[in-house]
């Protein structure tokens, strides 16, 4: 992997750590009977890589066990770190928006995937995502359920899921299949870059890498039913399809207002300029996927 892909990390509290290959992590509120069970599968995906990696549970105000059994892990599994979100409301969590947003810069990780925490995606896809990553030379690879999903969804989710698609489509030119899936693997760079002190703004993770210039590609993944538990992020179609319009209107509004962040820095005596380089922020979603 490119020694040279990650960006600096903007927390001074993680300025003095090693840097490593892979960071996984998966926000979770209330997911204790799922902890045990993830975190053995992401070991049985990832230890025969031979990479170094690490895992962090983003706990976003559990009112469970989910943190103790996260943190009674890390004896035996030193890779297996906790994150807990602070200012959360009573009984519920900021979200998953936030609780990313949190885990991506506590990573370590040159790459950081991501996934669910109720095993719904499946840890395994992981090796060939990391694979299409590299022969692709791409700098993100999306998960894409939906051929999974196909036989199992009720006939109103899969319009729901089609009227969303082209919504997103027509507003932002956004051309990901599976937007909603949150097993993905990115660049450092990228997950940093992504606005997500806003509510709802996870579910354009993607399209928002796209429009930021970087190559997004995606690939088929499982899709398995909940473990256990109750869903604590999701929402009805019904209670998601408003807020999911105006957000569209919204992250086509914010993209409007972004402007380049590239600088250079001159010397007085006219030394070689260090020049700090990102990505153009120019629209690629009409690249092929």
């Amino acid at each position: 992997m490119d020694q040279n892909t990650h960006a600096p990390n903007p927390d001074p509290a993680l300025s003095n750590t090693s840097i490593i290959e892979l960071t996984i992590l998966a926000p979770a509120h209330n997911e204790e009977e799922n902890v045990d069970l993830l975190i053995e599968e992401i070991e049985a995906a990832i230890e025969p890589l031979g990479i170094s990696f690490e895992f962090i549970i983003v706990d976003d105000g559990s009112t469970d066990s989910t943190k103790s059994k996260a943190l009674a892990h890390q004896t035996s599994r030193p890779w297996v770190r906790c994150v807990s979100m602070t200012g959360t409301p009573k009984d519920s969590g900021n979200g998953q928006s936030a609780a990313f947003h949190a885990g991506f810069r506590a990573a370590r990780g040159q790459l950081i995937a991501t996934l669910d925490a109720d095993l719904q995606n499946d840890p395994a896809d992981y090796p060939a995502m990391l694979k299409l990553l590299e022969s692709s030379n791409a700098d993100f690879v999306q998960g894409d359920r939906s051929a999974a999903r196909s036989q199992g969804d009720a006939k109103i989710r899969q319009i729901g899921s089609w009227v969303g698609r082209k919504f997103r489509l027509i507003v932002l030119g956004d051309t990901i299949t599976d937007t909603g899936c949150s097993l993905r693997i990115m660049k450092r760079d990228i997950a940093l870059r992504l606005p997500l002190e806003f509510k709802g703004a996870h579910r354009f993770i993607p399209a928002t890498a796209r429009h930021l210039g970087y190559t997004v590609v995606e690939m088929p993944v499982a899709h398995r039913n909940r473990h256990a538990g109750t869903p604590k992020y999701g929402m009805g179609i019904t209670k998601r399809a408003i807020p999911g319009l105006v957000d569209l209107f919204a992250i086509r509004w914010m993209r409007s207002r972004r402007r380049p962040v590239t600088s250079v820095e001159t010397t007085q005596d006219q030394s070689p300029p260090i020049t700090t380089r990102t990505p153009s922020p120019e629209s690629t979603e009409t690249q092929n996927a």
